[in-house]
């Protein structure tokens, strides 16, 4: 089962996705995998998963901070030409959700479900050497074509800096993404990296939205 579509998915089309869609495709004993460090998720690749990292640094100060949640919470990291998630998705535990990818001629749609939230934003500090972070995670659904979850994170670290991280393990779960998997892992990297620049670009704007404002 693949949800491939000849234009853009509109909201009806993604919630027929996601009403056809089943639970989570992979195994239980992997659930929250993503939410843990680098380091403690390294042995999946032992169990067939492919691993995907990416953190930069968006800027500094509890101001970059805030509007680099409010940008994650909006999907503004899926602000791609050739990616989207609805913008008014909630991010709550166990809302099910579409990523919609342009795949050369069709697009696909890809259901997930966020499977945990984690947030400290207390400037107090809140261990782990943090100020504050926010994250989030999603799992795969059956009739996706991957198995797997990815965490999106914001950190305002002990150093005043405020990072963006991806952190995903997955491995093809159709025969589909088992063909062209070379071809989906570097989609992903690209996505990573697409991903930043929205993300940056977002919060670019959005200062010189509040500089313009002050100038009045």
């Amino acid at each position: 089962m693949v949800f491939f579509f000849w234009t853009r998915p509109a909201s009806e089309d993604q919630k027929a996705c996601i009403d056809k869609s089943g639970p989570f495709n992979y195994d239980s004993k992997h659930s929250g995998a993503s939410s843990k460090p680098l380091s403690s998720v390294q042995h999946l690749s032992d169990d067939g998963f492919f691993l995907n990292h990416s953190r930069v640094l968006l800027g500094s100060g509890e101001p970059t901070f805030e509007k680099a949640k409010v940008a994650l919470r909006r999907w503004r990291h899926f602000n791609l030409n050739w990616a989207f998630v609805d913008s008014k998705t909630p991010i709550e535990t166990g809302t099910k959700f579409c990523v919609c990818l342009k795949e050369i001629l069709p697009w696909v749609a890809l259901p997930l479900q966020v499977a945990y939230i984690d947030e400290n934003s207390s400037s107090r500090g809140g261990g782990n050497n943090l100020k504050g972070s926010f994250s989030f995670g999603s799992g795969t659904l059956r009739g996706h074509l991957l198995a797997g979850e990815e965490r999106f994170s914001i950190e305002w670290d002990e150093n005043n800096q405020v990072w963006y991280e991806i952190l995903s393990f997955s491995k093809p779960a159709h025969f589909l993404s088992f063909v062209g998997y070379p071809y989906v892992q570097f989609r992903q990297k690209c996505f990573a990296q697409q991903s930043t620049l929205s993300l940056l670009k977002h919060l670019n704007s959005s200062t010189t939205s509040n500089v313009k404002s002050d100038s009045f």
